[in-house]
């Protein structure tokens, strides 16, 4: 693969990156506190102490033993050893905060969710079960081709409804035709139908997002796919970052019988997951700060044989690309050779790695928009053969 441009870092160098770790994180940590105001008393003093060191630049924590991923952590720690929150590199910042806050609040002994009350609410929303009655009027008379089409397009700006992303979640469910940037999806339904193996899918989002996924799993199944495979994260991070328990809730919501078609969408996925055609595939990898060109051997070997590989939204194509600002007519195929298996990105943008837009777009974009590479308004879909 190409060779990635130099990381984006919390400090000044970039105003978006430095206001996320200064003022968003620190207010999630916040929201966790109102949410939970049961914790008891030690976890909200370690609380306390985490959104302080973020506001206040403090020197960037080891993980404290017990923790069963101290040793993969002691790696990446090392590389940024000394450094502070608001001097050190985006990605590993953003994501070791979080790994922070799940130490904070004794998740492992747990295994309480501390954004369970946010992604209840979703779940319980009217807003997700219209989302799912629209994709669910997907005419059956369509050809293969147009109702896979109609299913990436829809888990695509799924990706809009971030629960730790306020500015994405403004732009909704209307989307207008200039949102999207690139659409490769032809290329990737063509591969599909002519593979018709077993489709990966890294997933983002939990709530609306996971439910478009759903509806998308349930058409590859029928249409295009032996099995579909969602990798998961291993333990709550984002806000709304999909998990195993995550995933079993939607399921439970769909087939409940409370949300009319609905219920025959989560007994057909729940028949897939019985017999082995839907798999849920945990894996700590997706809540390190390694970059997917890190892959470990495990995970290699699981996407060598992949009809296709979906990397869903905004954090995972970061991890893809590496979390840089490239020239945004930079290849795709160029930046991800190192995968080996068909890709296909879908993503509404919230912050700035991007590659594969046609030359000068972005330059147009910047006239009429400064905050287009950030604001969740805008999506790609974009696709690269082989492997």
């Amino acid at each position: 693969m190409l060779q990635p441009p130099p990381m984006i870092r919390t400090d000044h160098t970039n105003a978006f990156a430095h206001h996320t770790m200064s003022v968003r994180v620190p207010g999630i940590i916040r929201e966790v506190q109102s949410l939970n105001p049961d914790y008891p008393e030690s976890i909200h003093r370690a609380l306390d102490d985490l959104r302080n060191r973020l506001e206040s630049d403090a020197p960037i924590p080891m993980l404290r033993l017990p923790a069963p991923d101290f040793d993969d952590w002691a790696g990446s720690y090392a590389a940024h050893e000394g450094h502070t929150w608001l001097h050190t590199d985006w990605f590993f910042a953003e994501i070791y905060a979080y790994r922070l806050l799940i130490e904070a609040v004794r998740w492992w002994e747990t295994e309480r969710d501390p954004f369970a009350p946010k992604k209840e609410a979703e779940l319980a929303s009217e807003s997700l079960w219209m989302l799912v009655d629209r994709a669910l009027d997907v005419e059956r008379g369509m050809s293969a081709e147009e109702r896979l089409s109609m299913v990436i397009h829809s888990a695509t700006w799924g990706n809009r409804i971030d629960l730790s992303f306020p500015a994405s979640l403004a732009h909704g469910h209307e989307v207008m035709d200039e949102d999207l940037l690139v659409d490769e999806s032809a290329g990737a339904i063509k591969q599909l139908l002519d593979a018709r193996g077993t489709v990966h899918i890294i997933a983002d989002n939990t709530g609306s997002e996971l439910a478009m996924d759903m509806v998308m799993a349930d058409t590859l199944l029928e249409q295009a796919a032996e099995r579909v495979i969602f990798h998961l994260k291993i333990h709550p991070t984002f806000v709304s970052d999909a998990t195993v328990r995550d995933v079993l809730a939607l399921l439970d919501a769909l087939a409940s019988g409370n949300h009319g078609r609905a219920c025959a969408l989560g007994e057909r996925l729940r028949l897939a997951l019985n017999n082995g055609r839907l798999r849920l595939a945990p894996d700590g990898f997706w809540n390190s700060s390694h970059f997917l060109w890190e892959l470990p051997a495990r995970l290699t070997q699981t996407f060598k044989t992949a009809a296709l590989v979906i990397v869903k939204g905004d954090a995972n194509y970061r991890r893809m690309v590496g979390d840089a600002v490239w020239p945004t007519d930079t290849p795709l195929a160029a930046v991800t050779d190192y995968l080996p298996a068909p890709l296909l990105a879908l993503r509404t943008l919230k912050s700035e790695p991007l590659v594969g837009l046609p030359t000068g777009l972005d330059e147009k974009l910047d006239a009429i928009d400064s905050r287009w590479r950030v604001n969740g308004r805008r999506g790609i879909i974009q696709y690269r053969a082989g492997g």
